[in-house]
């Protein structure tokens, strides 16, 4: 196994490097490399820049309107985009929804929804969690009944990302009752503008507006937006999900954030404690390790042989790593880090103490915030046994 690039690999790493350092906006990266909000317009700007580049569905195949780039080009352009400061695509239509419609859906379906997935003109949502099902999303019950040429749709999604700016929502729903749980749901694409959707915030720790509730009352789905077969949503929900659990890894975020955690334990002073050093080296070891799997299944996908699932195991050690160099952050910040006010984060300002340093203004709201990565997507828990079952045997 040769985890090494090639010449035209690394020519290759150049030319997206240097296309980022000459189309992202310096306004969009300096937010991403301090960790401040990003909003609506941030991360539609990017998504648009790219979409013209051709490079927003950048895993797609050439036959969909993608660059048709290999495994090792597509984790080279992930890996330059992040430490660019790059925000991280919004994965929902181009990694998450996109595939399924391209591996399940028909002809007409792919022809109306993946060119303006492909542009960044239309934002997707994610349907999946219900207020009690979470990672057993087979116990969805949001109920979707066939009449006539739509369905009629009834029920409630939670914990949906960025749902306030969605134009779209591709849904879990169950049209049967009969047999095991998982053979009753089906794939609906359903617009949001529809009559009966609402879209109420919740409100997370730290006063953001990140996650929603959703609800549906009598909404009417034609049922030209079915993908697939009724009844077969299960199927095309785990294709979905190898997608994002991957994607949560993020081997590359956490690459560039290891960088901030050292800016941040050099301004406070605590770098040089060699205690606090031999935290970031481990977990520098972790990011490593992390590198050196997501680069061995690259490998094998590359050399036609069949890789491990690790999707599972790539998800429970991501997530992790996430949580640790947030946790680092908040040690080296000391006292400085435990003010929560959301105007430091837009302004810089750090309050009152004496010597604040607007750097570690927002490491707070990052802390809190990254206390769900072990949860969505399947909780570490439920990917443990996964895991232990696909993979151990």
């Amino acid at each position: 196994m040769d985890l090494s690039f090639t010449p035209e690999e690394q020519k290759f790493r150049e030319e997206i490097r240097a296309w980022v350092k000459d189309n992202l906006p310096q306004e969009i990266s300096h937010k991403v490399h301090n960790a401040l909000e990003l909003t609506r317009d941030d991360l539609q700007n990017w998504a648009k820049i790219l979409g013209k580049k051709g490079w927003l569905g950048y895993g797609w195949p050439t036959e969909f309107g993608g660059p048709g780039w290999t495994a090792i080009q597509r984790h080279l352009f992930e890996e330059e985009t992040a430490l660019a400061g790059a925000p991280r695509i919004v994965p929902f239509g181009p990694v998450m929804v996109a595939p399924v419609i391209m591996a399940f859906g028909n002809a007409e379906q792919q022809k109306r929804f993946l060119p303006g997935i492909a542009s960044g003109e239309v934002w997707w949502s994610q349907g999946y969690s219900e207020p009690g099902s979470g990672s057993d999303l087979a116990s969805v019950k949001t109920k979707a009944e066939r009449k006539g040429d739509k369905y009629i749709v009834n029920g409630q999604k939670t914990w949906t990302t960025l749902g306030q700016y969605g134009d779209w929502m591709f849904n879990l729903v169950r049209t049967s009752n009969e047999g095991k749980p998982q053979t009753g749901i089906s794939f609906l694409l359903l617009d949001m503008k529809s009559p009966g959707v609402t879209v109420r915030p919740i409100k997370l720790l730290d006063g953001g507006h990140e996650v929603n509730e959703v609800f549906f009352d009598n909404v009417e789905v034609p049922a030209e937006n079915l993908i697939g077969e009724e009844n077969k949503g299960w199927t095309y929900a785990k294709h979905l999900l190898s997608h994002e659990r991957t994607n949560i890894a993020d081997v590359n975020r956490a690459k560039r954030e290891l960088e901030r955690l050292k800016r941040i334990a050099k301004s406070e002073g605590v770098y040089d404690d060699t205690r606090f050093r031999d935290e970031i080296a481990k977990l520098e070891v972790d990011i490593v390790a992390l590198e050196m799997m997501v680069l061995r299944v690259l490998s094998a996908a590359t050399s036609g042989k069949n890789s491990l699932d690790v999707a599972g195991l790539l998800k429970i050690r991501g997530s992790e790593i996430q949580q640790r160099y947030s946790e680092l952050m908040m040690l080296a910040g000391g006292p400085y880090a435990l003010p929560l006010i959301r105007e430091a984060m837009e302004a810089g300002w750090q309050g009152n103490f004496p010597g604040g340093n607007p750097a570690i203004a927002p490491l707070s709201s990052t802390f809190f915030n990254m206390r769900k990565t072990t949860i969505y997507g399947g909780s570490n828990e439920v990917q443990r046994n996964i895991v232990a079952q696909t993979v151990l045997g």
